[in-house]
């Protein structure tokens, strides 16, 4: 660790994959105790093409030798699901602090022995939905008492993924073995907001639908099988006693995408809404109510990474919450940032989610 600020290595943080680029390195470069210091790939002329790119000092063609390079203190694991596991373990036994992409594991598993191998390790998940201001004042609001017993809620919320095209590159979503699928990445943000104002969710009720069995590849023409579910209607009951409806819809053309949460209770009511096409983990979220608050806090990061498509434009405001939680924690010795204990609630509560529309029968969470 440097004496003025901590350094930090990712890995996936290639120029021609839009994530990293757009999210991840404009998140870093706002934050005043965080420095990008390394990325990597896994070939050479892309790791020195991200390190030019992203204004890193030094590039890995080999990822665990950025994590076993001294002069890490954080390593970001932002690279496909099925990957995460050997990189993070490696990552928590080399001693380094953790920001992995969610979900954790590719499978409840994997994240169980994740979370476990994280010890008192300062990790953090990729549920950044949860640390935008908006969302934070929300739930300040709610906790406040100033909207009375909370009497219900419901959350309507799109993504343009997941829908009867996809391009080629994005197929690995489709398929069960990825772990990273409509239900553990779309649903688990939106149910993670709803956590993060209203309280764990305690009990659930789901039902899945398989809209799109056979998808169009755009850039080969040939047909795909989508192997998971692209519908999800959830009722749920949250430690606030309040039962919430959720509805995530798939394959919204970009134009009607929409992100509502609206809370009522006995004195007034409030909403979170957005309308980013990506989902609602990604730009900025606006809160309103029946009742004064104070305006949430301006977002810690703002700009448009080097790879930032139109459709990942904002990608960088909630990623720069996180880090901006997780310097403070480095920097504090604190553990404020939700890290993989929470990603293991999360994973379990998706689980839950799955069970109860295959079984058709409420399932319980333990606390």
């Amino acid at each position: 660790m440097t004496a003025e600020k901590f350094r930090v290595g990712i890995i996936g943080a290639d120029t021609s994959a839009s994530w990293a680029g757009a999210s991840h390195i404009p998140a870093l470069h706002a934050q005043p105790g965080l420095m990008l210091a390394a990325v990597a790939t896994r070939r050479e002329e892309t790791a020195k093409a991200a390190a030019a790119a992203f204004g890193a000092e030094r590039w890995f063609a080999d990822p665990y030798a950025l994590i076993h390079d001294a002069s890490i203190d954080l390593v970001t694991v932002a690279v496909k699901v099925p990957a995460h596991r050997p990189l993070v373990l490696a990552a928590l036994a080399a001693g380094k602090a953790v920001y992995c992409e969610s979900p954790l594991g590719a499978s409840l598993a994997e994240t169980e022995e994740m979370a476990a191998a994280a010890g008192s390790l300062h990790t953090a998940i990729g549920l950044q939905g949860r640390h935008n201001p908006a969302v934070r004042r929300a739930a300040e609001l709610v906790a406040s008492g100033r909207l009375g017993r909370i009497l219900s809620a419901r959350v309507g919320a799109t993504t343009f993924g997941f829908g009867p095209q996809s391009p080629s590159a994005y197929d690995y979503f489709n398929k069960a073995a990825s772990g990273a699928s409509f239900l553990t990445i779309t649903t688990a943000h939106v149910l993670d907001i709803v956590e993060a104002v209203l309280g764990n969710i305690g009990e659930v009720d789901a039902r899945t639908e398989l809209l799109w069995p056979e998808i169009e590849i755009v850039d080969t023409g040939e047909t795909s099988r989508r192997e998971i579910a692209d519908h999800v209607d959830v009722i749920a009951r949250t430690a606030s006693g309040a039962p919430v409806s959720v509805q995530v819809l798939a394959g919204v053309p970009a134009e009607e995408a929409h992100f509502s949460f609206e809370i009522r209770g006995l004195a007034g009511w409030l909403k979170l809404s957005g309308n980013h096409l990506a989902g609602v983990q990604v730009g900025d979220l606006t809160l309103s109510a029946s009742i004064d608050f104070i305006a949430p806090d301006a977002p810690i990061a703002t700009g448009v990474g080097p790879t930032a498509a139109g459709f990942w434009a904002g990608a960088s405001i909630n990623v720069g919450e996180v880090y901006g939680s997780l310097g403070r924690d480095l920097a504090k010795g604190s553990h404020a940032t939700p890290g993989f204990a929470h990603a293991l609630h999360n994973s379990r509560l998706i689980a839950a989610v799955e069970r109860a529309a295959r079984t058709g029968a409420r399932q319980r969470l333990v606390a």
